[in-house]
Parts: structure tokens; C-alpha cells; sequence
């Protein structure tokens, strides 16, 4: 490889593509085929995104993939939401903050690695969630989780919300482990004295219709978790996907779904026989940016 003053993000990414080996080489790889699977119309790119990626700073990265019309599904945690909620309602994730755990919960503080968040952020988000929650229980009593998002992102004005963008640009979003969450906290606290119903299976049904229309699917799954299994058990349904790029930093030794390696989806027909698979083991925070630079690098020749 050779490193060069003035170079682009793409311009490095080819010199790790002429190494073509280990992190490097996959890295080349998946720019590569993530450029490759958003140029092709006929494919439709999943996105799922677990671990905390809006606090961890590709709020604003996710936002503009969904703008420009580079994912079709976006597959995330409740956590995630939750976050993009928090900053569209006026808080926000901090940084450069020292103290102990136990003098921050005092100071009315929160810690997610070295990202802190403000309990008057999270109070703020209660209240107006609240309010976004009972305006939908007026227009219906059960809902599917998609529906229900696409509603609070219709309500919000923030116009840098994935959320929002999403509603707009009718890219659904669908969180399975929406209630292990704050977000799913206050919908719990809500129905205490109220109604309103999440539908799990109505999300199934959505999601199998749009795999069955898809003519290809390329899954992006960032981190583990529930929503890399949600992205690709979907696909099962017709065979499984066409080609998927990983990036995570899990292991495979405990056996565990987060750490698994790609080609362990192909034994279930999560991922047909002679796609196209990458792994890339490294922050996913470090990664996707290049990738995400290095595709639209690609896509603009």
C-alpha cells in the first residue's frame, strides 16, 4: 500500500484493495460491494444497526443514506430510536466529561462508554413522547411496530431525524426489540391507563412482502444483536440474501448470533449458496464512515 498527502477516502481504500488481504482487504470489499449493491436497482439494501450508533455519531450518516435513497429497510433497536428521539426533542450526547459512576447518576447523568448523557434530555423525551403516544391511540388501538414508527416520525418537526426522513421517504423501520428500551418503557407506562397495542406479527407480514418483491437483497448489518438476526431470519423466506457485509467486532467462539460468521447463515438459508459475504472486524464507528465515503465516491464517477 502507499500512502500519499491529498488522498481521498476512496484513493486509500483502492491502495488497501491492492493489499487485498486481512482488515485491509476487506475493508476494499465491502466499499466495494455496498456501492456495487446501491448502484444496482434491482437490489435492495437492509441496513440494521445494532449497539449505540446514534450516540456513537452516525445519526447524521444514517440520515443522509435514507435521504438519498440508499436503503430500502432499516432494521434497528429500540436504543437507537430512542436516541434519535432524545436529540430530535432538543438533548443531545456529550462528551469529555470525567467522574465516577456513581457521582454521575448523582449529577443526573448517564454513560454509555465514554458518551454521557443528561436525565433532563431523557425527562423532556417522556413528556413529549407522551403526548406524540396519545394522539396515536386515538387514531388506532393496535398497531404494527413499522406503523407505529412511521407515526412518531410523521409527528416530530426535527428535520434531521432518522425517524422523520424515514416517514418521508417511506423507508420502513422496524424495531423487534422495541420495548427493551426507554422509548418502549414510556409505551409500557402509557398503557397502564391507556390503550394501545403493538402488533410484532404485523411487521412479519409487511417485511416478507417486501422480501418477496425484492429482486435482490444485500444486507449491511452493523453490530449483532437482534437486529442482524431480524435482517437476515427475513430473508429466510425466499432462500435467504444475496450478499451481506458485517461489521462487528463479536467473536465466534461462544456461538453466539452477534459473533457468528456470515457463512454460518448459509447452513440455515439465511444466505444463499454462492452470495457474495464480507466481514469486516473493527468500530463499527471507524469502519462505516469509510465505507460509507468510499461508496459515495464510487457511486459519483
Amino acid at each position: 500500500m502507499e500512502v500519499k498527502e491529498n488522498m481521498s477516502v476512496l484513493d486509500l481504500i483502492e491502495e488497501m484493495g491492492k493489499s487485498g488481504v486481512l482488515g485491509a482487504g476487506r475493508v476494499s470489499k465491502a466499499t466495494h460491494l455496498f456501492a456495487d449493491s446501491i448502484k444496482d436497482e434491482d437490489t435492495s439494501v437492509f441496513l440494521s444497526v445494532a449497539g449505540p450508533l446514534v450516540p456513537g455519531g452516525l445519526r447524521k450518516i444514517i440520515f443522509d443514506l435514507i435521504n438519498d435513497g440508499f436503503v430500502d429497510v432499516l432494521i434497528t433497536s429500540g436504543a437507537n430510536i430512542t436516541h434519535d428521539l432524545v436529540e430530535s426533542f432538543g438533548g443531545g450526547h456529550y462528551r469529555g466529561i470525567s467522574a465516577d459512576d456513581e457521582e454521575l447518576c448523582q449529577q443526573g447523568m448517564g454513560r454509555i462508554g465514554d458518551v454521557y448523557t443528561k436525565s433532563h434530555d431523557f425527562e423532556v423525551f417522556e413528556e413529549k413522547i407522551s403526548e406524540i403516544l396519545s394522539k396515536i391511540a386515538e387514531k388506532k388501538k393496535i398497531i404494527s411496530i413499522r406503523e407505529f414508527l412511521f407515526e412518531i416520525g410523521n409527528m416530530i418537526e426535527d428535520e434531521n431525524s432518522i425517524l422523520k426522513i424515514a416517514a418521508q421517504k417511506g423507508v420502513p423501520i422496524y424495531a423487534p426489540g422495541i420495548i427493551d428500551s426507554m422509548l418502549g418503557l414510556q409505551l409500557w407506562m402509557f398503557t397502564q391507563d391507556k390503550e394501545l397495542h403493538l402488533d410484532a406479527v404485523g411487521d412479519m407480514s409487511e417485511l416478507s412482502d417486501i422480501v418477496f418483491d425484492a429482486k435482490k437483497v444485500t444486507a449491511v448489518l452493523l453490530g449483532g444483536g437482534l437486529p442482524k438476526h431480524y435482517a437476515l431470519a427475513s430473508n429466510l423466506l425466499k432462500g435467504g440474501v444475496d450478499a451481506a457485509i458485517q461489521v462487528t467486532m463479536d467473536r465466534s467462539e461462544t456461538g453466539s448470533l452477534s459473533g457468528a460468521p456470515l457463512e454460518e447463515a448459509k447452513s440455515w438459508a439465511k444466505a444463499k449458496a454462492g452470495s457474495n459475504l464480507v466481514t469486516v472486524i473493527g468500530d463499527v464507528t471507524i469502519i462505516f464512515p469509510m465505507m460509507v465515503a468510499g461508496a459515495r465516491e464510487i457511486i459519483a464517477r
